[in-house]
């Protein structure tokens, strides 16, 4: 089943000449699928997962999950669409310093008005899945870059979303985390039917991706399954 469908997305910007950042971009995620979209740096990997996961406007052209076009949503429409259909994996793990990881992992289930209890015991469960249950009352700043981004990962996936955008999930780790944090992914992505769409120029993660997107000056240049 098909859960994201871009049609000819477009954003271009205006510094001094136009900069195209994404430029005719149509693409489809299936359901249950774990997909890396691949290219250098300035390629528009960022800007196209801002697009498809409704943080930013394009300029032209259209994008559907679960069917529903999100492009012509309103703000509160479409905060609310985001908070019960996709989660999001930074690579600055976006973790707030001062609460607990439970209690950031918890976040988009108090925004969803899910009562306290049923919170908590939803994250821990999680937590438990991630082996990572024992950091719960710790802070970021104690815990290692692998462990925060655990930690991000639990709290993207907590509401049963969809699919998740990743953008540069390893940038940060060194290899044995990235490929434990690639594979966890993955593993999520099978248990869970869950869609991953990951934004990367790492092959420890296009590698392991069962297809790869290719991206060069904001067009689709190349689209395979990994073999």
């Amino acid at each position: 089943m098909e859960i994201l469908k871009a049609e000819n997305l477009k954003k271009y910007y205006r510094d001094g000449a136009v900069v195209k950042a994404v430029d005719g971009v149509s693409l489809s995620i299936e359901e249950g699928e774990f997909a890396a979209l691949v290219g250098p740096s300035g390629s528009g990997k960022t800007t196209l997962l801002n697009l498809l996961g409704g943080i930013d406007h394009p300029t032209e052209g259209k994008v559907y999950i679960e069917g529903k076009e999100i492009t012509s949503l309103k703000e509160k429409q479409l905060a609310r669409f985001r908070l019960e259909k996709l989660g999001f994996v930074f690579q600055a793990y976006n973790l707030i310093p001062v609460l607990t990881a439970l209690e950031n992992a918890e976040l988009i289930l108090l925004f969803q008005g899910v009562e306290k209890n049923k919170r908590r015991e939803r994250v821990m469960e999680i937590f438990r899945e991630l082996g990572i249950e024992h950091l719960a009352d710790r802070t970021p700043p104690k815990l290692s870059g692998g462990e925060q981004q655990r930690m991000a990962i639990a709290r993207a996936i907590v509401h049963h979303p969809l699919l998740v955008l990743a953008d540069e999930p390893t940038a940060n780790l060194d290899s044995e985390n990235a490929i434990s944090i690639v594979e966890l992914m993955k593993r999520l992505c099978k248990e869970k039917n869950i869609s991953f769409l990951i934004a990367t120029h790492d092959s420890r993660v296009y590698q392991r991706a069962e297809r790869i997107i290719r991206l060069t000056d904001g067009k689709i240049v190349e689209d395979k399954r990994n073999t």
